[in-house]
C-alpha cells in the first residue's frame, strides 16, 4: 500500500439461518467492509441509489388486478456483489487469509457488502443489464422497467434485490425470467405474496 493511501479493515459475519420448525437450515458467513473508515473523493464518489415509489408499487399491482396479469416475484441473491467498482479501494486482508507481518492489501475490483457505493454500484449494473435486454427505465421512478416489444407488455420493478415481474405476454414474461437467471443468481418465490409489508392475495 502506498503511504499516501489507508486500507479499510473488514470483518466476517456469521449467521445462522433456521427452518420452521426449529432445526438448523444452513450456516452463513459474509465478508464485510468497515466503510465507515471510507474518505469521500478518494475511497468513493457518488453514494445515491434509487428505491422504489410505494405509487409506483400501487399502481403495477392496479394494472396488474385489472388486466389479469400473472405478478412474479425474484430475489436477487448476494446483489451487492455484482456491482463493479470504479473508485481504487484498498481494503486489509481478511482473518484467516495471512500470515503474521504480512502487510500486503486487497485490491477490490467488485463491490462488497459494506461500502458506502455499494448499493450504487448494483443497481449500476443492473440498469445496464436491463437496458442490454430492451428494457427502458422510466423517468419518474427509477426503479421502474418497461419492455414494449410488439403486442407484448413488460413490466419490472425493483426494489433493492426484490423484483416484481408482470406483464401481457407468458411468453416474454418468461424470456426475462430466464435472462434474469443468467445475470444473477436467482432466488425463485413464484407468485408474489408478500413485498414490502403488502401482502397480496391473488
Amino acid at each position: 500500500l502506498s503511504s499516501d493511501r489507508k486500507a479499510i479493515c473488514c470483518r466476517w459475519i456469521y449467521k445462522i439461518n433456521y427452518k420452521s420448525n426449529g432445526d438448523i437450515e444452513r450456516y452463513k458467513a459474509r465478508l464485510v467492509a468497515k466503510g465507515y473508515n471510507q474518505r469521500e473523493g478518494i475511497d468513493y464518489e457518488e453514494t445515491f441509489s434509487p428505491v422504489a415509489k410505494i405509487v409506483t408499487i400501487i399502481v403495477v399491482l392496479s394494472l396488474a388486478v385489472h388486466n389479469s396479469w400473472p405478478l412474479f416475484q425474484r430475489d436477487i441473491n448476494n446483489a451487492f456483489l455484482y456491482g463493479n467498482l470504479s473508485e481504487s479501494v484498498f481494503m486489509s486482508q481478511p482473518e484467516g487469509y495471512h500470515s503474521k507481518g504480512d502487510t500486503r492489501v486487497c485490491t477490490l475490483l467488485k463491490s462488497l457488502y459494506g461500502l458506502k457505493q455499494t448499493p450504487r454500484k448494483w443497481n449500476e449494473k443492473l440498469c445496464s443489464s436491463l437496458s442490454n435486454f430492451g428494457f427502458k427505465q422510466s423517468m419518474n421512478d427509477y426503479s421502474l422497467f418497461v419492455k414494449v416489444f410488439q403486442d407484448s407488455f413488460v413490466i419490472l420493478l425493483v426494489y433493492v434485490d426484490d423484483v416484481i415481474l408482470t406483464g401481457n405476454n407468458k411468453i416474454e414474461l418468461n424470456n426475462v425470467k430466464d435472462f434474469l437467471k443468467s445475470q444473477f443468481l436467482i432466488k425463485d418465490l413464484s407468485d408474489l405474496k408478500y413485498f414490502l409489508g403488502i401482502e397480496v392475495l391473488r
